[in-house]
């Protein structure tokens, strides 16, 4: 046991020794505070050079034993010397033998020692410290798990929501043509028989009919009187209400101008000068049904394209479903001959939050271990949770692209009632309407497109939709 002891008190000394020397050096001191020569030629600072301190773990160890060393280092720095025997000189002085006593002298052993028991304990403040912020990592990966799972359940659950909403408000817009109101007042002005502005364009084509093309003479044989009457005839057609590329007012002109340039060939009466007359004048109401009808064409156009750009954000809407729903371990539902809105109303009776917080809640439970869940195992052996929380930011993309279909529907109506109205100003400026029936006519239309607005913004509600997708943080990817 000797050798094994002197051996590991050979290396507390070395490394307290060590120690010594390093602060020394460090402080700046020239001198060792061992030995008390200069660090440059001190043996200590040679002597460690050469040595490999081992053991180290021991110290904490020495404690006890050290103590017991230091009680024998203690009492031989405190051994006076032996007094010199007497000389032939000092033999007569009474005084000689107190001169002889050597004073004690005070080594440098119990200040190492000293130095051994603090550089002990700054060890094992250092192992306390340790220990401390392995516990503390400990502590922050835990927390690190709860975090993240309560990141993922909360995006979860308010993403179940915005795929019930952002499903029925697609569906709402989808439905929105115009309101009845305003198809009302297109399709009155449209109307050849109408006589908002004042005037029926079947009244005022067979008027110039009679003026222009018969120069008033109507009445005057029966060849003139089949004239009025074919063009009457035409005019009440009921195959102009199947065009879909003209409205029916400039299919009847165009009819009605044909019909004039047959009969021309065999009545002398009917010239060129007449029909180019009397398409002048019938210009006028084409070219205010022309306006109208590229008005109505250009919103039916937009109406169309922004009806399937939301079939195919529905399509997006559904896939990205039944990836969540698959995650969540719902069963998938079977569209068969349903539409696609159907199916998703359908679905939507099943997957809703309350059932989702429920998913979440069993899952808590099942991984419970002694009144406290154990985050991080459910999170492991549950990745599609992290999958389908790291997928919600598609989600909100769409939510996002629903929001510009919806203001564009408000442009579409916007442009389409500046068209209107342009419209109306030709049938003004072309003096088929007095000023004043404008003018009622643009404020009532002006009326009815604010009515549309507010109708449409209260039933489908976007502001809904932004609260709901404001709560998920489906910026934070989770791995």
């Amino acid at each position: 046991m000797a050798p094994y002891f002197h051996g590991l008190l050979k290396n507390a000394k070395y490394f307290c020794m060590q120690k010594q020397l390093q602060v020394a050096t460090e402080s700046g001191h020239p001198d060792c505070r061992l030995c008390g020569k200069n660090v440059s030629y001190c043996e200590c600072f040679a002597f460690f050079k050469s040595v490999k301190i081992t053991h180290l773990n021991s110290m904490r160890y020495l404690t006890l034993l050290l103590i017991l060393l230091s009680s024998f280092h203690y009492a031989q720095a405190q051994e006076p010397e032996k007094p010199k025997p007497p000389t032939e000189q000092s033999k007569g002085d009474p005084n000689s033998e107190l001169k002889n006593v050597v004073m004690p002298q005070v080594r440098t052993q119990d200040t190492t020692i000293r130095r051994i028991m603090e550089e002990l304990q700054r060890i094992n403040d250092s192992d306390k410290q340790n220990s401390n912020a392995i516990q503390g990592l400990l502590q922050g990966r835990e927390i690190d798990n709860i975090t993240k799972y309560e990141l993922i359940r909360n995006n979860i659950v308010f993403a179940s929501e915005t795929y019930y909403l952002l499903n029925k408000k697609i569906i709402d817009l989808k439905s929105r043509t115009t309101t009845n109101n305003l198809d009302v007042f297109i399709t009155s002005l449209n109307n050849p028989e109408s006589k908002e502005l004042g005037f029926s364009l079947s009244d005022r084509i067979v008027e110039l009919v009679e003026k222009v093309v018969l120069k008033g003479k109507a009445d005057k044989n029966e060849k003139n009187s089949k004239i009025v009457e074919s063009t009457k005839s035409i005019i009440a057609s009921p195959i102009f209400q199947s065009f879909t590329s003209l409205t029916p007012p400039l299919a009847i002109a165009n009819s009605v101008m044909n019909f004039l340039h047959s009969i021309s060939v065999n009545n002398k009466e009917i010239n060129q000068n007449t029909l180019k007359e009397f398409e002048k004048e019938l210009n006028k109401y084409v070219v205010y049904y022309t306006a109208l009808n590229d008005a109505n064409q250009k919103f039916e156009y937009g109406l169309n394209f922004n009806k399937d750009q939301l079939n195919l954000l529905q399509d997006n809407l559904y896939d990205h479903l039944m990836f969540t729903a698959s995650a969540l371990k719902y069963q998938l539902p079977q569209r068969g001959n349903k539409s696609l809105g159907e199916t998703m109303n359908d679905f939507f009776f099943d997957f809703k939050r309350d059932k989702v917080v429920t998913f979440f809640n069993d899952l808590e439970t099942k991984y419970t271990k002694g009144k406290k869940v154990d985050y991080e195992a459910l999170l492991r052996e549950n990745p599609n949770l992290k999958e389908v929380n790291n997928q919600l930011e598609d989600l909100i993309l769409q939510t996002k692209r629903f929001e510009n279909l919806y203001n564009e529907y408000f442009t579409l109506l916007d442009s389409y009632y500046g068209k209107v109205n342009n419209s109306l100003k030709i049938a003004q400026d072309n003096g088929l309407a007095d000023k004043n029936t404008i003018d009622t006519k643009q404020a009532e239309f002006r009326n009815l497109k604010d009515e549309a607005v507010k109708e449409i913004q209260a039933s489908i509600n976007i502001r809904e939709l932004y609260n709901n997708t404001d709560k998920i943080k489906y910026r934070y990817r989770i791995f």
